[in-house]
């Protein structure tokens, strides 16, 4: 019965989502105080990032890889994506420092287990897809702090130590954790019943951390949002023109320069950014830019619509 539950949010994702910031913003606007949820967040984003993780081929990452695909996704990620959202922020967001902040770490936070599921869908290079993950993740870890000082420094503080150690809680931890739980569970059940029974359940609780995620957020920001509802609109059109950049600039780069497969698999490792990740460290570190959490719970919608979208017109835009 709850897995069937889980499996009904996941089919329609984007309907689940849509409800839990409707219900967000009801039970935030009509009770008084509910700043506990904020200790809600890191939790559900573990809960989030850890099942999907158990999913990993980690000896896949030990097998030679698409030096040229590996690249070239990094660079999208790492030099053409934060560019183009710092430029969005400059501006769309002159005044506010706290949403340019939250688009650009959106930029710079690329991938997440979605990644790997889109790839799987699409019939993309799953292996190349992992990768992606685990570089991204970890190169993200390492640029955040140096970007946000250089680009935005002079406006917010930044606690670098924080940062690292909010990221290493989030992805380092359950990583080593998911690898552990995949070899017990290996080791305990076979190859054979856990990738066929066990391994297809862990996935459902991640998508259940997301909507969570989503809820809370718009219940933590739901007084600011009635006040006015005009900041969503404010937040839609550079949220449009960053995921558009997104969706279209590895469209044509994986149509030029690689097959099939691999075209699929940078697509869905620049298309798909890490944001639960993004609003642990708005909440936790950068508590008074929280207002670019509610900017990222946006986000979660558009993302994917069109992660859903991408993955429908593979099949024949990549041919």
């Amino acid at each position: 019965m709850f897995f069937n539950l889980l499996a009904y949010i996941k089919k329609y994702l984007i309907y689940s989502i849509l409800i839990a910031m409707v219900l967000g913003v009801v039970v935030g606007y009509f009770i008084n105080d509910v700043s506990i949820l904020k200790k809600a967040i890191l939790p559900l984003t573990i809960m989030m990032v850890y099942p999907m993780m158990v999913t990993l081929k980690f000896s896949s990452l030990l097998q030679k890889g698409n030096i040229k695909l590996q690249v070239v996704t990094q660079l999208i990620n790492f030099i053409v994506f934060p560019i183009i959202a710092f430029g969005i922020g400059i501006i769309f967001f002159k005044d506010s420092s706290a949403l340019r902040l939250g688009l650009l770490l959106m930029s710079l936070l690329p991938t997440s287990g979605m990644t790997i599921s889109w790839t799987v869908m699409s019939k993309g290079n799953v292996s190349e897809a992992i990768r992606m993950v685990v570089i991204g993740l970890l190169l993200g870890s390492l640029l955040i702090p140096v970007y946000i000082t250089v680009l935005l420094g002079s406006e917010v503080d930044v606690p670098v130590l924080e940062i690292v150690y909010q990221i290493l809680l989030v992805v380092i931890v359950p990583l080593v954790v998911a690898f552990l739980t995949q070899f017990l569970l290996r080791k305990k059940y076979g190859d054979e019943k856990f990738n066929k029974s066990i391994k297809p359940k862990f996935p459902l609780f991640s998508i259940l951390g997301v909507v969570l995620i989503i809820f809370t957020i718009m219940t933590l920001k739901a007084k600011i949002l009635v006040k006015d509802p005009t900041i969503i609109l404010e937040m839609i059109i550079p949220l449009i023109l960053f995921y558009g950049a997104t969706f279209f600039i590895p469209l044509f780069i994986g149509k030029k320069f690689f097959n099939k497969e691999d075209a699929i698999a940078l697509s869905n490792g620049t298309l798909v950014r890490n944001l639960s990740l993004a609003i642990v460290i708005i909440v936790s570190v950068f508590p008074g830019s929280s207002i670019a959490a509610l900017m990222i719970a946006i986000a979660y919608v558009i993302q994917v619509q069109l992660a859903a979208f991408n993955s429908k017109i593979s099949a024949t835009i990549y041919n």
